[in-house]
């Protein structure tokens, strides 16, 4: 068996000192840079010594927590050939955890010669104390809660100033209150490293509100953690002790330096040639599978320990419970395309500190076969979007979507039952940071982007979204009440669906973004949560779904249906659905009872969720006696409401 190679890990302390590692292959000489405890000033910059193993090496003995350093490297500066040594170019380590200043455009960071000592950022020398090891908090088939940090508590009332738009607001009581109301049980934060807005963005008098477009892996941002590794540290602590886990959403798959025409930061300037992907023979392209316009080569030896690292970091000195991946097919795709199992995957799920941690894929990207939903290893679940576009559109009218809504509550069993495997992988969402909110998606029947300076071109066009009547915001009651029904309905169905969830900040009380469905460049109230304008009334229902998800043990099994006794479908007359009644085109009303442990009686008992998205009432049957509702009014036979989800129980 070969050994696989060992690659240095940035910083680290000795009995002599500080020793700084970075590996390049391809640079001439590699120095480090160290600065002021301002980080204006450079103090000093000292060759490194190169290794046999292209490991250049120094030891530092006066060097201690706090200080400020950067690399700079010797070499070629072809970018024709691949190659962008520019020793005018203030470099970050890789393995820094923390940076003094966040990263803003300049000409000079792509700008050959340029001097970017003055402006690039500073990593920070720092020491962490590790956390003791716990269990992940999060089970699958729970409630995870997508949120960007900023746009979450940026407008929050009752989160003092100080702290609005950083990881620590989520540990204030308002917020674990919210959080505990709706059931949360892991909160995800978008991206908290360091990140550079795309280029594009500045002269627009735009920015990047999302920060998927990183410069650092490891480095936190610190406009969202100005507390560094201790803040974040914290607040999951603050988080674990309400039972709410905590998931990193994390970006390997592409860096900030952009394309050919981008900045010299990090990985570039450091090594470019094996940072990045490039076609066979083309050294001067950078693949694009991601559309940012390079594509990180997580297949090289040594960019596969630098992600390891990076989340057995999140892990070890913050405590994190899992992680999800942007456009993951990057994460597993050689020469050969995606392999589900890639070396790179393996590596990530067998660590011996990550292989209890969740791992959540985003399966697809704009490269060849990149679309791999269900193709993931066992160990990581997967965003469904079928399972998104089916239910919405079900509830938009689209004929003959009642069977394939039907697969999306069981779990996508097509999807998921491939390769053999017994159990949904399934992460279950209506809408998530990408695209309408769930609020915009009943108000809206095309999107409206203009505010990013795009001609509206960006976003995407096929949303499977509807507008009850009206584009857009209306004072109109009977619209406003139809959007509210809707918003209920779509609710109702995500939490009886069989996986584990997702909801974005936000949606639980009908949040806007005034018809934008590509928020990522509005850093402004377009993207940040309005807490004044939540409609308390959905609040309340999610608080109720995720309650009823709580109380009956059918929803934290992942087991596919077998149809023998768990599972029975039933059609308004309370006979079974038969094959005509599945193939309707305008099928309106169904149910689903399911058999289930009730936690709150200790006994078995059969949970009916009837389902009508008509326009009328449809009167409804079901079989025997003793049902009584859960939530409504109704009783049986139920007069079902039209556009609505309602329940009962027996037993």
């Amino acid at each position: 068996m070969q050994i696989p190679p060992v690659f240095p890990k940035g910083a680290t302390r000795t009995e002599n000192g500080v020793e700084f590692t970075v590996y390049s292959r391809h640079a001439s000489q590699i120095d480090l840079c160290l600065f002021d405890d301002a980080g204006e000033k450079e103090t000093a910059r000292l060759p490194m010594m190169r290794g046999e193993d292209d490991v250049h090496r120094l030891t530092h003995e006066n060097a201690g927590p706090g200080t400020r350093y950067g690399f700079r490297a010797h070499g070629i500066y072809a970018p024709e050939h691949g190659l962008w040594f520019d020793p005018a170019k203030l470099l970050l380590d890789p393995y820094a955890t923390e940076i003094d200043r966040p990263f803003r455009h300049d000409p000079s960071l792509y700008a050959f010669g340029a001097e970017t000592g003055a402006i690039m950022p500073k990593a920070i020398l720092s020491a962490h104390d590790p956390v003791k090891r716990q269990p992940p908090r999060f089970a699958e088939g729970g409630l995870i809660y997508e949120l960007a940090v900023k746009s979450f508590t940026q407008l929050h009332p009752y989160v003092p100033e100080d702290i609005r738009g950083t990881v620590a607001a989520l540990a204030h009581p308002a917020i674990l209150a919210h959080l505990k109301k709706i059931g949360v049980d892991a909160v995800e934060l978008m991206p908290i490293t360091a990140w550079i807005d795309e280029r594009h963005l500045p002269p627009l008098g735009l920015s990047n509100a999302w920060g998927y477009n990183p410069v650092g892996f490891i480095a936190l941002d610190p406009r969202l953690c100005p507390g560094g590794v201790r803040e974040l540290r914290d607040t999951v602590a603050a988080l674990h002790a309400e039972g709410i886990g905590v998931i990193l959403d994390l970006v390997f798959n592409h860096t900030g330096e952009s394309d050919i025409e981008g900045s010299i930061l990090s990985l570039r300037g450091l090594d470019n040639l094996t940072a990045f992907r490039h076609p066979q023979g083309k050294p001067g392209v950078l693949v694009n599978d991601t559309g940012t316009g390079n594509t990180v080569a997580c297949d090289h030896p040594y960019i596969r320990q630098l992600i390891v690292d990076s989340l057995r970091h999140f892990v070890l000195n913050a405590g994190v419970d899992g992680f999800r991946f942007d456009l993951a097919p990057v994460l597993g795709r050689t020469a050969a395309g995606f392999d589900m199992a890639s070396e790179t995957l393996a590596a990530m799920h067998s660590d011996p500190v990550l292989y209890d941690r969740l791992l959540i894929a985003e399966p697809w990207d704009i490269g060849p076969g990149g679309y791999q939903l269900g193709n993931f290893p066992e160990s990581f679940l997967e965003w469904n979007d079928r399972a998104r576009d089916d239910m919405r559109r079900f509830w938009r009218g689209d004929a003959g979507t009642t069977g394939a809504l039907a697969n999306a509550l069981s779990g996508s069993s097509p999807i998921f039952s491939r390769h053999g495997r017994l159990k949904s992988r399934s992460v279950n969402f209506l809408a998530a940071h990408d695209g309408f909110t769930l609020f915009d998606l009943v108000s809206h029947e095309r999107k409206h982007n203009e505010k990013n300076g795009e001609n509206n071109r960006d976003g995407h066009n096929d949303n499977h979204s509807w507008n009850n009547g009206f584009e857009g915001l209306t004072d109109d009651p009977a619209i406003v009440a139809a959007r509210l029904a809707d918003v209920k309905a779509l609710l109702s169905t995500l939490f009886v669906s069989r996986g584990t969830l997702m909801l974005t900040a936000g949606d639980e009380g009908g949040r806007s973004q005034q018809g934008n469905n590509n928020a990522y460049c509005q850093d402004n109230e377009i993207s940040w949560v309005d807490w004044s304008s939540l409609v308390p009334e959905l609040i309340d229902h999610t608080a109720f779904l995720a309650a009823l998800r709580k109380r009956f043990g059918v929803f934290s099994e992942s087991g596919f249906f077998s149809g023998r006794g768990d599972v029975t479908w039933l059609a308004p007359g309370g006979e079974p659905m038969t094959v005509a009644d599945w193939e309707r085109p305008d099928g309106q009303a169904f149910a689903m009872v399911l058999s289930t442990p009730d936690r709150e009686t200790g006994k078995a008992t059969e949970l009916a969720v009837l389902i009508n998205r008509g326009r009328d009432i449809v009167p409804f049957t079901l079989p025997g006696d003793g049902w009584r509702s859960i939530g409504t009014d109704f009783g049986n036979p139920a007069f079902l409401p039209a556009r609505s989800v309602v329940f009962y129980l027996r037993g």
